[in-house]
């Protein structure tokens, strides 16, 4: 299978870089799988999963906090707000932090403190599904 360059940033580093032969995100219009040869694209991400087939076959498999990607003939690029592997969340903080997302939803008593703690529990939720993901492949 034909390789293609893949970049993931977080504001902090470098989170990925390497040939791959296929990585999928979620967007905000759906799954995308993304092959060599891809056409140029651009596309929102939410706080979703992104699954990287390797040069060898591996799987690996990391949380996004939002961004963006970008393919282009010469890479795909994703931006992220933060990015976690899979075997690094820690459950237990996961779900803490769900409680305390749900909680401040409850009680927020403005517009901007409601939106935090939506993007909060999605932040949560989704470290929660990346981790169970990883333990079922």
């Amino acid at each position: 299978m034909k390789l293609f360059t893949l970049r993931i940033l977080t504001p902090e580093k470098i989170f990925f870089e390497g040939e791959v032969q296929r990585v999928t995100v979620r967007t905000t219009g759906g799954d995308l799988g993304v092959l060599a040869m891809h056409e140029n694209y651009a596309a929102a991400l939410p706080s979703g999963p992104v699954r990287i087939t390797k040069e060898d076959g591996t799987v690996m498999l990391a949380a996004l906090s939002g961004g963006m990607i970008k393919i282009s003939a010469e890479q795909t690029a994703i931006l992220a707000n933060a990015a976690e592997w899979a075997s690094d969340i820690d459950v237990d903080w996961a779900k803490r932090s769900l409680e305390d997302a749900q909680s401040r939803k409850q009680s927020s008593s403005s517009l901007a403190e409601q939106q935090r703690a939506d993007a909060k529990l999605h932040r949560a939720l989704n470290r929660l599904k990346v981790s169970s993901m990883e333990k079922g492949t």
